[in-house]
């Protein structure tokens, strides 16, 4: 029927203000949005003043009359109403009011809400009725001309004249008007629990949920949570993806030749901030293996590509030791004095570079930093990797003789020795981001 209803309880400035000469809200909402049907909802006090002198449809039939137009009206009496401060009362009564109105509307109508007029506690049941999100409607407020609160007087009121004072009935009259969003309980509670997901880092779970709501409801958000997502994957393509998308940058490290390895670090600290202990512990050994290297050849000046093979396999370069490169080097006689009967090793392992950092270099910190992360390495890792065991904390500090998040601390601490810039803020780089995130929301 494409017809627009506008459903109003009637407040103490309509229809016009004797205070300003001015539309009040029901009054201004017709003007500007010209509803079919007005339902007027009064008290003991408004059907007093509408018996008096019909003041409401008598300017709204003015109204309609000046737009060349017709309007129905319904008044919905509470003779009984006198204590319009319960809100309870209207909630309930605005419920089963709206309800009836919904049956009869179509999909093609459309239903106005004026929440500017009558007592705080019915424009309070109005939001309430739509924050539950019952009955889609477009919520209407109206700003007073002086943009304060409204004096109310009726003595004397003289509603003609009043009519042809009325200052908003001249061309160019401003719209007061204003469509606001009443989010419904149902997203005020989803976007709660996406808020929940994200603090604790848990971006495919806040994805699930947003994925829930409406398009629009998520638009200015969405994408940020999935690049987080890509972003705890290690998925720097989708990550860079969403950088241009959005032009949001997340990445503290940008150099792709350096954030792989802050990134991997970074995602080691998730893992302890979840308490996800088994999956930080198998973690920390590729991490180990890349941070010995990159001390070498800052630390040490030893580049161990010079000393490898290459080959690829199901599509991966694979490097593995070269007896050829290692033969009458310094490097291969410090390997082969570690070995009983020599070095004979293909796999590059953590406890080959320590024993070379060991041997080239001169900072007693850093040997005895590295002599405990590989310690680390070799008390734990086949326990999470091999065994059915619960690890918790408690177990790996058993282990090792230091707590999980000691060991983040001294993966933190090697980084200061491999030549990549870390400013001490970049460890908090996750929690930024998710403050981004939420402050989109």
């Amino acid at each position: 029927m494409n017809q627009t209803i506008l459903f109003t309880p009637v407040g103490g400035t309509d229809p016009i203000s004797s205070t300003n000469c001015k539309d009040g809200s029901m009054l201004h909402i017709c003007r500007f949005y010209k509803p079919n049907k007005v339902i007027m909802y009064m008290s003991k006090e408004m059907l007093d003043y509408q018996e008096e002198d019909d003041r409401y449809r008598y300017c709204l039939n003015n109204l309609a009359k000046n737009q060349k137009r017709e309007m129905e009206y319904q008044i919905i009496e509470r003779k009984e109403l006198t204590n319009v401060h319960e809100f309870d009362y209207f909630y309930q009564d605005f419920r089963k009011i709206i309800y009836e109105i919904y049956e009869k509307m179509d999909t093609s109508d459309t239903l106005l809400l004026n929440v500017s007029s009558g007592t705080p506690a019915m424009k309070s049941g109005l939001l309430v009725l739509q924050t539950l999100g019952e009955f889609p409607a477009k919520v209407i407020q109206v700003a007073t001309p002086e943009k304060k609160i409204n004096e109310h007087y009726h003595k004397d009121y003289d509603v003609k004249t009043l009519w042809e004072l009325d200052e908003d009935n001249e061309e160019g009259a401003e719209n007061r008007c204003k469509e606001i969003e009443c989010p419904t309980l149902s997203k005020i509670k989803k976007e709660e629990i996406i808020k929940k997901h994200i603090l604790a880092y848990d971006y495919k779970a806040a994805l699930d949920v947003a994925d829930t709501l409406e398009k629009e409801e998520t638009e200015k958000y969405r994408d940020s949570i999935y690049m987080a997502s890509r972003r705890l994957m290690l998925d720097f393509i989708g990550v860079d993806e969403m950088i241009r998308k959005t032009g949001i940058q997340c990445l503290p490290v940008r150099t792709s030749s350096e954030r792989k390895y802050f990134e991997y670090a970074l995602n080691l600290k998730i893992r302890l901030e979840k308490s996800e202990y088994v999956d930080f512990i198998r973690a920390v050994t590729p991490i180990i293996v890349d941070m010995f290297e990159l001390i070498l050849k800052k630390q040490c000046g030893i580049k161990i590509d010079d000393f490898c093979d290459k080959y690829k396999k199901n599509g991966k370069t694979i490097r593995v030791w070269s007896m050829k490169k290692l033969k009458d080097t310094n490097v291969g006689d410090t390997l082969n004095s570690l070995y009983i009967g020599g070095f004979k090793e293909k796999n590059i392992y953590s406890s080959h570079l320590k024993g070379l950092i060991e041997e080239y270099s001169e900072d007693t910190h850093l040997i005895q930093l590295v002599k405990n992360i590989r310690s680390v390495e070799a008390n734990i890792r086949n326990l999470a990797a091999h065994e059915i065991v619960s690890v918790t904390d408690i177990t790996i500090k058993e282990l090792t003789g230091f707590t999980a998040g000691k060991i983040m601390g001294m993966i933190q601490e090697l980084f200061g020795y491999t030549g990549i810039s870390i400013k001490e803020d970049y460890w908090n780089s996750y929690d930024k981001m998710n403050n981004m995130i939420l402050e989109r929301m």
